[in-house]
């Protein structure tokens, strides 16, 4: 299997290495949101903001230049060198590779489970109602079979809108607050 890229010619791999740190997915999340050029100094007051849980207005000048530095010195340019942003010094915008990533983390919260595992729990759960309907261990007297196959295919169909709907919020760019 060859290497998969994105537009830009940045593999798959690159892309995971990039966003596997919290602060160039905030930068991203944040450049996606604006339609214009931002400061580096706005840039880093939001990320602050959301790494500490703060309003911007409650950051501390230290904290502020923390991040600043931060990102000025290694998130950046790791992003630029990746050709997601252009960046001068003091004004970041996105590239054309990074606007057409349509990139969504499968971000699971620690008392969930992962959706692949949730699918194949549901399709154990559907074999064991179909094979008992076959065997006619399952009830159909008053439950009809329509009625168990409609059944089935309304959890599937509930639990993909759900889905569907949790991956377009743990969306980049996505909402007040990054995923």
């Amino acid at each position: 299997m060859g290497v998969q890229h994105t537009s830009g010619g940045t593999s798959r791999g690159d892309v995971f290495s990039l966003l596997s740190n919290q602060r160039r997915r905030y930068t991203i999340h944040y450049l996606k949101r604006e339609e214009d050029p931002v400061e580096l100094g706005e840039l880093a007051e939001h990320v602050a903001a959301w790494e500490l849980e703060k309003d911007v207005a409650e950051l501390t000048s230290t904290e502020r230049k923390r991040i600043y530095t931060s990102l000025q010195q290694t998130h950046l340019p790791t992003l630029e060198r990746a050709e997601m942003v252009t960046f001068d010094d003091r004004t970041i915008e996105l590239t054309e590779n990074a606007r057409d990533l349509e990139v969504y983390l499968d971000v699971v919260p620690e008392d969930s489970v992962p959706w692949g595992v949730y699918y194949l729990g549901l399709s154990a759960l559907a074999g064991v109602v179909l094979a008992g309907l076959w065997l006619e261990v399952v009830p159909t007297e008053t439950v009809p079979l329509l009625g168990w196959a409609t059944i089935l295919v309304g959890l599937f169909a509930v639990s993909a809108v759900v889905h569907v709907l949790e991956n377009r919020r743990m969306r980049l760019g996505q909402g007040e607050r990054p995923p």
